[in-house]
Protein backbone atom coordinates (compact mmCIF):
# COMPACT_ATOMS: atom_id res chain seq x y z
CA UNK A 1 0.00 0.00 0.00
CA UNK A 2 1.19 3.50 -0.84
CA UNK A 3 1.59 5.47 2.38
CA UNK A 4 0.47 9.10 1.94
CA UNK A 5 0.91 12.07 4.27
CA UNK A 6 -1.00 15.34 3.89
CA UNK A 7 0.35 18.81 4.71
CA UNK A 8 -2.47 21.27 5.35
CA UNK A 9 -5.88 20.76 6.97
CA UNK A 10 -7.66 23.88 5.75
CA UNK A 11 -10.74 23.88 3.52
CA UNK A 12 -9.12 22.03 0.60
CA UNK A 13 -6.85 19.98 2.85
CA UNK A 14 -9.88 18.47 4.57
CA UNK A 15 -11.32 17.48 1.19
CA UNK A 16 -8.03 15.84 0.20
CA UNK A 17 -7.87 13.95 3.50
CA UNK A 18 -11.41 12.68 2.97
CA UNK A 19 -10.67 11.61 -0.61
CA UNK A 20 -7.39 9.86 0.26
CA UNK A 21 -9.40 7.57 2.52
CA UNK A 22 -11.20 6.37 -0.62
CA UNK A 23 -8.25 5.99 -3.02
CA UNK A 24 -7.54 2.38 -3.95
CA UNK A 25 -4.00 1.25 -3.24
CA UNK A 26 -3.25 4.10 -0.81
CA UNK A 27 -3.35 4.45 2.95
CA UNK A 28 -3.38 7.78 4.76
CA UNK A 29 -0.43 7.91 7.16
CA UNK A 30 -1.55 11.14 8.79
CA UNK A 31 -1.43 14.90 8.40
CA UNK A 32 0.47 17.95 9.60
CA UNK A 33 -1.06 21.36 10.34
CA UNK A 34 0.14 23.89 12.93
CA UNK A 35 -3.41 25.16 13.53
CA UNK A 36 -4.83 23.30 16.55
CA UNK A 37 -8.46 24.12 15.76
CA UNK A 38 -8.20 22.85 12.18
CA UNK A 39 -6.30 19.78 13.29
CA UNK A 40 -8.83 18.90 16.03
CA UNK A 41 -11.67 19.18 13.49
CA UNK A 42 -9.95 16.72 11.14
CA UNK A 43 -9.19 14.24 13.93
CA UNK A 44 -12.79 14.37 15.16
CA UNK A 45 -14.34 13.97 11.71
CA UNK A 46 -11.97 11.61 9.92
CA UNK A 47 -10.07 9.86 12.71
CA UNK A 48 -6.70 10.61 11.09
CA UNK A 49 -3.45 10.80 13.03
CA UNK A 50 -1.95 14.25 13.49
CA UNK A 51 1.84 14.53 13.30
CA UNK A 52 3.41 17.24 15.42
CA UNK A 53 6.65 17.15 13.45
CA UNK A 54 7.01 17.66 9.69
CA UNK A 55 10.08 15.46 9.30
CA UNK A 56 8.43 12.54 11.09
CA UNK A 57 5.45 12.59 8.73
CA UNK A 58 7.72 12.78 5.68
CA UNK A 59 9.80 9.86 6.96
CA UNK A 60 6.66 7.76 7.62
CA UNK A 61 5.24 8.33 4.11
CA UNK A 62 6.00 7.25 0.54
CA UNK A 63 4.28 10.30 -0.92
CA UNK A 64 3.27 13.71 0.40
CA UNK A 65 0.23 15.75 -0.64
CA UNK A 66 0.92 19.47 -0.12
CA UNK A 67 -2.33 21.42 0.38
CA UNK A 68 -0.88 24.17 2.55
CA UNK A 69 -0.76 27.92 1.71
CA UNK A 70 1.10 28.73 -1.53
CA UNK A 71 3.85 30.56 0.38
CA UNK A 72 4.83 27.26 2.07
CA UNK A 73 4.83 24.99 -1.01
CA UNK A 74 8.51 25.37 -1.85
CA UNK A 75 9.95 24.66 1.58
CA UNK A 76 7.75 21.63 2.23
CA UNK A 77 8.23 20.19 -1.26
CA UNK A 78 11.99 20.70 -1.07
CA UNK A 79 12.14 18.74 2.20
CA UNK A 80 10.14 15.92 0.64
CA UNK A 81 12.15 15.79 -2.58
CA UNK A 82 15.48 15.78 -0.76
CA UNK A 83 14.11 12.78 1.16
CA UNK A 84 13.24 11.02 -2.10
CA UNK A 85 9.47 11.22 -1.62
CA UNK A 86 6.85 11.55 -4.35
CA UNK A 87 4.90 14.80 -4.10
CA UNK A 88 1.51 16.13 -5.10
CA UNK A 89 1.48 19.95 -4.93
CA UNK A 90 -1.75 21.92 -5.05
CA UNK A 91 -1.70 24.75 -7.59
CA UNK A 92 0.14 26.99 -7.99
CA UNK A 93 3.41 25.06 -7.87
CA UNK A 94 5.17 27.70 -5.75
CA UNK A 95 5.04 31.35 -4.74
CA UNK A 96 7.90 32.66 -6.93
CA UNK A 97 9.35 31.58 -10.26
CA UNK A 98 12.75 30.92 -8.68
CA UNK A 99 11.11 28.59 -6.16
CA UNK A 100 9.23 26.86 -8.97
CA UNK A 101 12.36 26.34 -11.07
CA UNK A 102 14.23 24.89 -8.08
CA UNK A 103 11.42 22.37 -7.57
CA UNK A 104 11.56 21.42 -11.27
CA UNK A 105 15.28 20.66 -10.85
CA UNK A 106 14.80 18.80 -7.57
CA UNK A 107 12.09 16.57 -9.06
CA UNK A 108 14.42 15.69 -11.93
CA UNK A 109 17.30 14.92 -9.57
CA UNK A 110 15.17 12.88 -7.17
CA UNK A 111 13.62 10.90 -10.05
CA UNK A 112 10.24 10.77 -8.33
CA UNK A 113 6.66 11.47 -9.38
CA UNK A 114 5.42 15.03 -8.93
CA UNK A 115 1.93 16.11 -9.92
CA UNK A 116 0.47 19.61 -9.73
CA UNK A 117 -3.14 20.02 -8.59
CA UNK A 118 -4.67 21.78 -11.57
CA UNK A 119 -7.95 20.03 -10.86
CA UNK A 120 -9.91 21.59 -13.75
CA UNK A 121 -8.11 19.18 -16.10
CA UNK A 122 -10.22 16.52 -14.38
CA UNK A 123 -13.47 18.45 -14.58
CA UNK A 124 -16.00 16.12 -16.28
CA UNK A 125 -17.14 18.94 -18.60
CA UNK A 126 -13.56 19.32 -19.87
CA UNK A 127 -13.02 15.55 -20.06
CA UNK A 128 -16.22 15.29 -22.14
CA UNK A 129 -14.43 17.07 -24.99
CA UNK A 130 -12.41 13.85 -25.14
CA UNK A 131 -10.50 13.08 -28.29
CA UNK A 132 -11.98 15.96 -30.29
CA UNK A 133 -9.45 17.64 -32.55
CA UNK A 134 -8.81 20.87 -30.65
CA UNK A 135 -7.04 23.59 -32.64
CA UNK A 136 -8.49 26.80 -31.20
CA UNK A 137 -7.72 30.17 -32.76
CA UNK A 138 -9.65 32.22 -30.19
CA UNK A 139 -10.37 31.34 -26.56
CA UNK A 140 -12.49 33.28 -24.13
CA UNK A 141 -12.67 32.36 -20.44
CA UNK A 142 -14.56 33.85 -17.51
CA UNK A 143 -13.82 32.65 -13.99
CA UNK A 144 -15.81 34.70 -11.50
CA UNK A 145 -16.25 34.03 -7.78
CA UNK A 146 -17.86 35.68 -4.80
CA UNK A 147 -15.42 37.18 -2.33
CA UNK A 148 -13.87 34.81 0.19
CA UNK A 149 -10.91 35.87 2.38
CA UNK A 150 -9.44 32.39 1.86
CA UNK A 151 -6.87 32.54 -0.93
CA UNK A 152 -6.21 36.28 -0.81
CA UNK A 153 -2.58 35.65 0.16
CA UNK A 154 -2.00 35.69 -3.62
CA UNK A 155 -3.51 37.74 -6.46
CA UNK A 156 -6.55 36.58 -8.42
CA UNK A 157 -4.10 35.56 -11.17
CA UNK A 158 -2.46 32.87 -9.01
CA UNK A 159 -5.68 32.09 -7.16
CA UNK A 160 -8.21 31.72 -10.00
CA UNK A 161 -6.90 32.63 -13.45
CA UNK A 162 -4.10 30.07 -13.24
CA UNK A 163 -6.72 27.34 -13.73
CA UNK A 164 -7.58 28.75 -17.16
CA UNK A 165 -3.93 29.48 -17.98
CA UNK A 166 -3.14 25.79 -17.43
CA UNK A 167 -6.11 24.65 -19.55
CA UNK A 168 -5.18 27.04 -22.38
CA UNK A 169 -1.51 25.96 -22.37
CA UNK A 170 -2.59 22.31 -22.50
CA UNK A 171 -4.72 23.02 -25.59
CA UNK A 172 -2.58 25.48 -27.57
CA UNK A 173 0.60 23.76 -28.66
CA UNK A 174 2.48 26.94 -29.49
CA UNK A 175 4.87 29.33 -27.71
CA UNK A 176 3.47 32.50 -26.13
CA UNK A 177 4.24 35.52 -28.30
CA UNK A 178 2.78 38.48 -26.41
CA UNK A 179 0.85 39.20 -23.20
CA UNK A 180 -1.11 42.27 -22.14
CA UNK A 181 -3.04 42.60 -18.89
CA UNK A 182 -4.77 44.90 -16.45
CA UNK A 183 -6.17 44.38 -12.98
CA UNK A 184 -7.39 46.14 -9.86
CA UNK A 185 -7.12 45.53 -6.13
CA UNK A 186 -10.51 46.23 -4.54
CA UNK A 187 -10.96 44.32 -1.28
CA UNK A 188 -7.53 42.82 -0.65
CA UNK A 189 -3.88 43.83 -0.93
CA UNK A 190 -3.48 42.02 -4.27
CA UNK A 191 -5.46 42.18 -7.54
CA UNK A 192 -9.06 40.97 -7.11
CA UNK A 193 -10.19 41.35 -10.73
CA UNK A 194 -8.05 41.05 -13.85
CA UNK A 195 -8.10 40.56 -17.60
CA UNK A 196 -5.29 39.10 -19.69
CA UNK A 197 -4.81 38.70 -23.43
CA UNK A 198 -2.35 35.99 -24.45
CA UNK A 199 -1.20 35.81 -28.06
CA UNK A 200 0.53 32.71 -29.40
CA UNK A 201 2.98 32.24 -32.27
CA UNK A 202 0.42 30.18 -34.22
CA UNK A 203 -2.05 33.09 -34.22
CA UNK A 204 -4.29 31.86 -31.40
CA UNK A 205 -5.49 34.51 -28.95
CA UNK A 206 -6.79 33.77 -25.43
CA UNK A 207 -8.77 36.39 -23.54
CA UNK A 208 -9.02 35.50 -19.84
CA UNK A 209 -11.06 37.32 -17.18
CA UNK A 210 -10.99 36.42 -13.49
CA UNK A 211 -12.68 38.05 -10.51
CA UNK A 212 -13.13 37.14 -6.87
CA UNK A 213 -15.50 40.02 -6.10
CA UNK A 214 -18.45 39.02 -8.29
CA UNK A 215 -22.09 38.69 -7.26
CA UNK A 216 -22.34 35.25 -8.83
CA UNK A 217 -20.02 32.38 -9.62
CA UNK A 218 -19.07 31.56 -13.20
CA UNK A 219 -16.47 29.21 -14.72
CA UNK A 220 -16.91 29.14 -18.50
CA UNK A 221 -14.57 28.72 -21.44
CA UNK A 222 -15.39 29.11 -25.13
CA UNK A 223 -13.13 27.74 -27.87
CA UNK A 224 -13.44 28.91 -31.47
CA UNK A 225 -11.66 27.14 -34.32
CA UNK A 226 -11.90 26.77 -38.09
CA UNK A 227 -14.72 24.22 -38.05
CA UNK A 228 -16.21 24.33 -34.58
CA UNK A 229 -17.29 26.17 -31.46
CA UNK A 230 -16.81 24.37 -28.14
CA UNK A 231 -18.40 25.70 -24.96
CA UNK A 232 -17.35 24.31 -21.57
CA UNK A 233 -19.14 25.20 -18.34
CA UNK A 234 -16.84 23.98 -15.57
CA UNK A 235 -19.30 25.02 -12.84
CA UNK A 236 -22.53 23.57 -14.24
CA UNK A 237 -20.71 20.58 -15.78
CA UNK A 238 -22.04 21.12 -19.30
CA UNK A 239 -20.34 20.93 -22.71
CA UNK A 240 -21.60 21.79 -26.18
CA UNK A 241 -19.88 21.30 -29.51
CA UNK A 242 -21.20 23.05 -32.63
CA UNK A 243 -19.69 22.14 -35.99
CA UNK A 244 -20.27 23.21 -39.59
CA UNK A 245 -20.45 20.17 -41.87
CA UNK A 246 -20.87 19.68 -45.60
CA UNK A 247 -24.21 18.31 -46.78
CA UNK A 248 -27.69 19.39 -45.76
CA UNK A 249 -29.33 16.18 -44.50
CA UNK A 250 -29.82 16.28 -40.71
CA UNK A 251 -28.59 13.14 -38.93
CA UNK A 252 -29.90 14.03 -35.50
CA UNK A 253 -32.60 16.04 -33.75
CA UNK A 254 -30.16 18.88 -33.04
CA UNK A 255 -28.76 19.16 -36.57
CA UNK A 256 -29.75 22.35 -38.41
CA UNK A 257 -29.66 22.54 -42.25
CA UNK A 258 -28.22 25.74 -43.75
CA UNK A 259 -27.99 26.99 -47.31
CA UNK A 260 -25.16 29.42 -48.08
CA UNK A 261 -25.42 32.41 -50.42
CA UNK A 262 -24.01 30.42 -53.35
CA UNK A 263 -26.55 27.62 -52.90
CA UNK A 264 -24.16 25.26 -51.16
CA UNK A 265 -25.83 23.10 -48.51
CA UNK A 266 -24.26 22.93 -45.07
CA UNK A 267 -25.24 21.43 -41.76
CA UNK A 268 -24.87 22.95 -38.31
CA UNK A 269 -24.29 19.94 -36.07
CA UNK A 270 -24.96 20.45 -32.35
CA UNK A 271 -23.52 17.90 -29.92
CA UNK A 272 -24.13 17.75 -26.17
CA UNK A 273 -21.67 15.11 -24.91
CA UNK A 274 -22.72 13.01 -21.95
CA UNK A 275 -21.04 14.23 -18.77
CA UNK A 276 -19.69 11.46 -16.55
CA UNK A 277 -20.34 11.56 -12.81
CA UNK A 278 -16.73 12.14 -11.74
CA UNK A 279 -15.26 13.44 -8.51
CA UNK A 280 -12.39 15.47 -9.96
CA UNK A 281 -10.29 15.55 -6.77
CA UNK A 282 -10.66 11.82 -6.21
CA UNK A 283 -9.68 11.21 -9.83
CA UNK A 284 -6.55 13.38 -9.70
CA UNK A 285 -5.38 11.80 -6.43
CA UNK A 286 -6.16 8.30 -7.69
CA UNK A 287 -4.20 8.93 -10.89
CA UNK A 288 -1.27 10.26 -8.88
CA UNK A 289 -1.25 7.13 -6.70
CA UNK A 290 -1.55 4.92 -9.79
CA UNK A 291 1.34 6.73 -11.50
CA UNK A 292 3.56 5.91 -8.52
CA UNK A 293 2.39 2.31 -8.10
CA UNK A 294 2.57 1.48 -11.82
CA UNK A 295 5.47 3.81 -12.71
CA UNK A 296 3.53 5.86 -15.25
CA UNK A 297 3.81 9.55 -16.16
CA UNK A 298 1.53 11.93 -14.27
CA UNK A 299 -1.07 13.93 -16.22
CA UNK A 300 0.10 17.35 -14.97
CA UNK A 301 3.85 17.41 -14.45
CA UNK A 302 5.98 19.76 -12.37
CA UNK A 303 7.06 21.41 -15.64
CA UNK A 304 3.40 21.95 -16.62
CA UNK A 305 2.95 23.62 -13.26
CA UNK A 306 6.00 25.79 -13.85
CA UNK A 307 4.81 26.84 -17.32
CA UNK A 308 1.46 27.96 -15.91
CA UNK A 309 3.31 29.86 -13.17
CA UNK A 310 5.61 31.49 -15.72
CA UNK A 311 2.68 32.83 -17.78
CA UNK A 312 0.87 33.90 -14.59
CA UNK A 313 3.89 35.91 -13.46
CA UNK A 314 4.25 37.48 -16.91
CA UNK A 315 0.62 38.58 -16.56
CA UNK A 316 1.35 40.00 -13.09
CA UNK A 317 4.27 42.02 -14.52
CA UNK A 318 2.19 43.37 -17.41
CA UNK A 319 -0.59 44.23 -15.00
CA UNK A 320 1.81 46.12 -12.77
CA UNK A 321 3.21 48.08 -15.72
CA UNK A 322 -0.29 48.89 -16.94
CA UNK A 323 -1.28 50.19 -13.49
CA UNK A 324 1.86 52.33 -13.25
CA UNK A 325 1.22 53.91 -16.65
CA UNK A 326 -2.38 54.72 -15.74
CA UNK A 327 -1.68 55.63 -12.09
CA UNK A 328 -4.02 52.92 -10.81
Amino acid sequence: MLKVGVFGAGHLGKIHIQQWQQVTGAILTGFYDPDDAQADAVIAKYGVARYADMDTLIEASDAIDIVSPTTTHHDIAKKCLLSGKHVFIEKPLAYTLDEGMELVQLVKEANVKCQIGHVERYNPAFLAVGEQLIQPMFIEAHRLAQFNPRGTDVSVILDLMIHDIDIVLSLVKSPVKRISASGVSVLSETADIANARIEFDNGCVANLTSSRISLKNMRKMRLFQRDAYIGIDFLEKKTEIIRMKAGGVPAGLMDIPLETGNGEKKLISVEMPEIAAINAINMELSEFASAIINDRPVRISVYDGYQAMDVAHQILKKMSLHNELHNV
